[in-house]
């Protein structure tokens, strides 16, 4: 029994440590902002980036420098498609935003929460009036009674 309350104690802390992990994580990625930037020539993926600029397929040069020409044809195979995710960075609330039933029930939560760890004044020790027993003989050793 004794090691089964030891493992839903061990259980209990790891399960701590994971969820707070875990929502550690949620409130790094929501917060987190990223772009995805894709190059396509005629309809296929050239290049993506998710940091800098993707590098082109070299069509832009060509149709430039072929541009003089009257019979060319410009048509504009390339494209570019960026993606961008904006991150909530306003994360601070304030308690004036608060109704007043949550300004009531966050201040009760707070007081109630801080006067939960109060400490006594002194140190009680319930038993320091009684006397402690006078062993005469070791009856464990005499009676060869241990626990395994």
């Amino acid at each position: 029994m004794l090691n089964f309350m030891y493992f839903a104690v061990l259980m209990k802390s790891d399960f701590n440590k994971i969820a707070s992990f875990i929502m550690a994580l949620v409130v790094l990625f929501s917060t987190f902002s990223f772009t995805v930037e894709q190059h396509y020539c005629c309809d296929n993926l050239v290049d993506f980036s998710f940091f800098g600029q993707v590098e082109s397929c070299g069509m832009e040069i060509r149709q430039t420098q072929n541009s003089h020409n009257d019979n060319f044809d410009s048509n504009d195979c390339c494209d570019d498609i960026t993606f961008s995710k904006n991150g909530q960075h306003d994360l601070k609330l304030t308690f004036e935003k608060l109704s007043f039933e949550q300004q009531h029930f966050v201040a009760s939560f707070v007081y109630s929460y801080l006067n939960l760890f109060e400490g006594l004044q002194e140190n009680v020790v319930p038993f320091s009036c009684y006397s402690s027993l006078l062993f005469v003989k070791d009856i464990h050793i005499l009676d060869q009674i241990f626990l395994i």
